[in-house]
């Protein structure tokens, strides 16, 4: 009989499902069909009643209540309905306490779990680190025994504390709750607050969450949407979660109660890369204090590191496998989130009915919330949730509604088939390719300012300079260039201030009279925004102008934005620091020849470093990994300098263009800038068969006469050596360069003005190291050390892996 019932609640489900398929696109009557979807839900059974919204662009689109809360006794649906949002406690309470952690300097996600829980030792424990528990990939179990908690919450504790590896940190996602409550215990021994105390302190309050939180308030009681019976009365107000009941209540993979409207303000403020929303609600402190409405609870690059999508493993059944640091992005529990959302959305579920989706690309969020177990532990929504979110973004924005994709058997939060289907390889996007996408909505109402040069393009050649000057209600007013100018054509000391007639807007030279904006140049700029494709390489001196800009901004209390880039040699960390004391413009800060950063992540530490209080926000790259050089990017190459002409001199740059100040042309005036070097007095020969006798990795050297037609030894014909690169994957720039030293110094003595050498390397002990004829190995050691301890310096700002 059961069997009968549900083969007709099917038929009837697919028919809506067709009939939500047939819909024109941006129809009117979108909203109706909501609600006749949720009702021929209810009426199969699926669940009591829910309350639906969907917010974009500053406003509710949706936001209505259907059917009943409870139905023993019966109660109406209602907007302020409190939920058990069941998983929803992952990210909202849990991985949110967990970055404001991060955010505070008390944590580390790349720390080991035992760090902070010295119980979690022994048979591999050690090697899981705190992100793989936010991704599911610690390799953990989904669940414990029950047993386990009914034995005592100490024995619980001492239990979880040694459940099992199964499989290799990182490599395997597992939904687990496991992962979760052993992050709750971690917030608690950090913060020295138990997690219900410290998420309501640091996440709910401060966001005007007033509904929002662990073990719900007795004066709450008549709000909340009863879920099931359990030891013969009904669970309202109580979690529905065993484990997390017999834990008090509170746990980190599920006990948190909420609204629909406390929710909404969590979402807003993730929309708002990270700041505080008054919402819609006048009781929110941010209402009595507009000021609060922009006040920041979390960095954006805090944001970033808890949305930012990873990749876990490919899956034969459904393909590659995608995660955040809290959130689901693509996994076999991703369908409730629809078809219609953009790559870059981000959500979660709960097993008791709970669904929210935040799309930053369309500035929308999405969530559902019912009580499906009620009354009878039964009822399906996922499939529904997933349906209605598909068909309110496609009206919203003019869409036909996607066709359904074919279910991927699984077991997913409510007990039904999974649906979804692995996306495409997603292309690199540059920050300005997401803010972009985003509709410039970041910079909407402001006044701009924009550093940039001919390598501000997005991902189809648009220049941002053009971008932004089209962009709808945002205000260009000035820009801003580095060395070589705006168009980087320039290659001589000083450049002067001129005028874009195209754009109608002054350039303000920042390679000129002044090397930093002047007061009178921000007066009419809100925000100053950066847009340069930088090299990687300590002395290119993009990065000088960019700190002097975030100083300026700092001292002048304007915004400034970078737009990130990928670095193009990739994240190799590699070369001597700068001595401390010593900042030049070619070494702006205490930071080794090869920083493995990109200008994002250099800003970040600027500010850090040098406390700096100034607005900052990095709009980050998209679908980059640190180690991905540019010719994997599918970026277009633009010269970012006269003589930085192809990938191979950026590469190539960190080690020889250390050499450029000393009496030695690098290539200038060559067709080989970078990838040559040479002298009147060299043996070419012999320095290519000294340097290829050292085996440096990656690269060999062609002895080559070149005569280079400007700059250094114009017009002499100078012998010397061109370097074929053979292994880019293990070519080592600075030991070639280190290497080229110690070789230059043996055969040719004072020939080679190796005192030089310090203009760029800026490391006079290694210098004079250099010329007492050191060999690199024996400065390998000392620059390694020094290394460490800036990689830990970086390792808090870093967005990507």
């Amino acid at each position: 009989m059961f069997r009968s019932l549900w083969v007709c609640v099917l038929a009837c489900y697919l028919s809506l499902s067709a009939s939500v398929r047939s819909l024109p696109a941006q129809t009117a009557d979108w909203k109706p069909e909501v609600r006749r979807l949720v009702e021929a839900a209810i009426a199969s059974g699926d669940l009591p009643g829910a309350v639906v919204g969907l917010w974009r662009d500053g406003s509710w689109q949706l936001r209505e209540a259907y059917g009943q809360r409870s139905t023993e006794p019966a109660e109406a649906m209602t907007l302020d309905t409190v939920f058990d949002m069941a998983s929803i406690t992952k990210p909202v309470a849990t991985a949110t306490s967990v970055m404001r952690l991060v955010q505070s300097g008390q944590l580390d996600l790349q720390a080991r779990v035992c760090d902070y829980l010295p119980e979690f030792t022994g048979q591999g424990r050690e090697e899981v680190r705190v992100w793989h528990l936010m991704t599911h990939s610690a390799g953990l179990i989904p669940d414990n025994a029950l047993a386990d908690y009914q034995a005592g919450v100490d024995e619980a504790w001492r239990r979880l504390m040694k459940m099992d590896i199964r499989s290799t940190p990182g490599e395997k996602f597992v939904y687990s709750d496991v992962c979760f409550l052993l992050l709750g215990k971690i917030v608690e021994n950090v913060s020295h607050m138990s997690l219900k105390d410290y998420s309501q302190q640091q996440v709910f309050t401060p966001l005007g969450m007033k509904d929002s939180g662990y073990v719900p308030a007795p004066s709450l009681i008549n709000r909340i949407a009863p879920t099931e019976p359990r030891d013969g009365q009904m669970l309202r107000g109580i979690v529905h979660d065993p484990r997390a009941a017999l834990l008090g209540g509170v746990a980190g993979h599920a006990g948190l109660f909420s609204t629909l409207d406390d929710i909404g303000l969590y979402a807003q403020m993730m929309l708002r890369n990270g700041r505080i929303s008054a919402g819609r609600d006048r009781t929110h402190p941010a209402a009595a204090n507009p000021s609060a409405v922009n006040a920041v609870f979390m960095r954006p690059e805090i944001v970033w590191q808890m949305t930012r999508p990873y990749r876990i493993e490919v899956r034969q059944d459904f393909g590659p496998v995608t995660r955040t640091r809290g959130w689901d992005h693509h996994s076999p529990y991703s369908y409730n989130g629809g078809q219609s959302l953009s790559p870059a959305a981000f959500g979660h579920g709960g097993f008791t009915g709970t669904v929210l989706w935040i799309d930053p690309d369309k500035n929308l969020f999405f969530v559902f919330l019912s009580n499906r177990l009620h009354p009878d532990g039964k009822g399906s929504v996922n499939q529904l949730a997933g349906k209605i979110a598909t068909l309110a973004v496609s009206a919203l924005e003019g869409q036909a509604v996607p066709p359904e994709n074919k279910p991927v058997e699984n077991k997913p939060a409510d007990g039904k088939s999974a649906g979804a289907v692995a996306p495409a390889a997603l292309p690199v996007l540059t920050g300005i390719d997401v803010l972009k996408q985003r509709g410039f909505r970041d910079l909407a109402g402001k006044r701009v300012g924009l550093v940039t040069n001919q390598t501000g393009i997005d991902r189809q050649g648009q220049s941002t300079l053009a971008l932004l000057t089209a962009a709808k209600d945002v205000q260009l007013v000035a820009l801003f260039s580095p060395e070589h100018g705006i168009e980087g054509k320039l290659d001589v000391s000083k450049i002067g201030d001129s005028r874009s007639e195209e754009f109608n807007v002054p350039i303000y030279s920042l390679y000129g009279e002044t090397r930093r904006p002047k007061p009178e140049q921000l007066q009419s700029i809100d925000v100053l925004v950066y847009d340069i494709q930088d090299i990687g390489t300590r002395f290119y001196t993009y990065i000088a102008t960019m700190k002097n800009c975030l100083q300026a901004c700092a001292e002048h209390g304007k915004e400034f934005m970078v737009c990130d880039r990928p670095n193009p040699i990739g994240g190799r960390l590699a070369g001597p620091m700068r001595d401390p004391a010593r900042e030049t413009f070619v070494a702006c800060h205490h930071l080794p020849v090869q920083h493995g950063m990109t200008v994002g992540e250099l800003a970040l530490l600027f500010q850090r470093e040098l406390r700096l209080d100034v607005e900052l926000t990095v709009i980050p790259v998209r679908n980059w990994q640190r180690q991905q050089r540019f010719d994997e990017t599918g970026l277009w190459w633009v010269n970012p300098s006269p003589n930085m002409r192809t990938l191979e001199a950026a590469l190539l740059y960190p080690g020889v263009g250390l050499l450029e100040m000393t009496n030695i042309s690098v290539g200038r005036g060559t067709d080989r800038p970078f990838q040559w070097i040479g002298a009147p007095w060299l043996d070419g020969q012999r320095l290519a068969s000294w340097l290829n006798e050292r085996h440096v990795p990656g690269v060999r050297a062609v002895p080559r006469r070149l005569t280079p037609d400007s700059s250094k030894h114009a017009g002499v014909e100078c012998s010397g050596i061109q370097f074929v690169l053979e292994d880019l994957a293990t070519f080592d720039a600075i030991g070639l360069g280190l290497t080229l030293a110690a070789g230059l110094r043996q055969l040719h003595g004072d020939q080679w003005e190796s005192e030089r050498l310090d203009v760029l390397l800026v490391n006079k002990p290694l210098v004079d190291r250099i010329r007492q004829g050191a060999a690199p190995a024996e400065l390998q050691a000392e620059i390694d050390a020094e290394l460490a301890k800036f990689a830990t310096r970086r390792a808090a700002v870093l967005l990507y892996d």
